[in-house]
């Protein structure tokens, strides 16, 4: 793996991998969790409407997006047709790359590497936990239910984020685990609401100040140092059928901890 790109072969997979396909010209990208014999369980709004705002803008987006409705009706010999599904579900390898190349989500990566990936939705700075939990969390949603998709809160890297770390964002005014939604905001707030700004007219002295503040924003809401954060087990997270929007009034309900080692966990919870 490196800076430039992500991109592995499938032959080199391992159950429990974050797996993600660009997608639409590199518009965003698909996130899942391989877990072995050419499967993948992943979140989608489906027929490749990942980046939907479920506003009537979608109209525009997608009807200028070919890519987007290419898969619709069309029927695999393994999975059928899966291009009207939504929430978790099993793919294979094949459908769940829609014809795209296959990349592998970096996590425990230094700050220097992160700051490097200039685009968000590549890896993190958090740690993963083993295989065998990643599975079981992948397999638990594809029963249960991860709730309502949503581009900025919960998406389908929030879900395979989730999956490999257990980390569950429990304020309700920020973005969630994506770091693909992160870029973004943090490109916008960059461009627009940087005091600094004011200090330089300089093209180069604007580009600097701009540059600054992305990677500042970025790192800031990375899921591996910021400080809303809780470790969830998945059978708390489904016990409420509204359970995203539950989470912080189930964690105040429950109580907060934060141990010496720097993670956010429930009191009581094993984790």
């Amino acid at each position: 793996m490196g800076v430039i790109s992500n991109k592995i072969e499938k032959d080199v997979l391992k159950p429990g991998d974050h797996i993600y396909s660009w997608r639409n010209a590199y518009i965003y990208s698909h996130h899942g969790i391989y877990t072995g014999e050419g499967k993948v369980i992943h979140f989608t709004r489906g027929a490749g409407h990942e980046i939907g705002t479920g506003t009537a803008l979608d109209r525009f987006i997608f009807s200028s997006s070919s890519s987007s409705t290419a898969a619709v009706g069309t029927h695999c010999a393994r999975c059928g047709d899966q291009s009207t599904l939504d929430g978790v579900i099993s793919s294979c390898l094949d459908c769940f790359l829609s014809g795209g190349d296959l990349y592998l989500f970096e996590y425990s990566v230094s700050p220097i590497f992160f700051l490097a990936k200039a685009r968000g939705g590549t890896c993190t700075l958090a740690s993963s936990d083993p295989p065998s939990d990643v599975l079981y969390r992948a397999s638990y949603l594809l029963e249960k239910g991860f709730g309502g998709y949503n581009i900025f809160k919960n998406n389908c890297e929030d879900f395979a984020i989730y999956c490999k770390t257990g980390l569950l964002v429990v304020t309700t005014l920020s973005v969630g685990r994506s770091g693909q939604a992160t870029s973004f905001l943090a490109a916008a707030s960059a461009i627009v609401s940087s005091p600094l700004r004011y200090l330089t007219t300089s093209f180069s002295g604007l580009s600097l100040v701009a540059g600054g503040m992305y990677c500042v924003s970025r790192f800031l809401s990375d899921i591996g140092v910021r400080r809303d954060v809780v470790k969830l087990p998945v059978e708390r997270l489904v016990g409420n059928s509204d359970m995203i929007d539950q989470v912080e009034e189930t964690t105040a309900l429950l109580g907060v901890d934060r141990p010496s080692g720097g993670d956010y966990c429930l009191a009581g919870s094993s984790t």
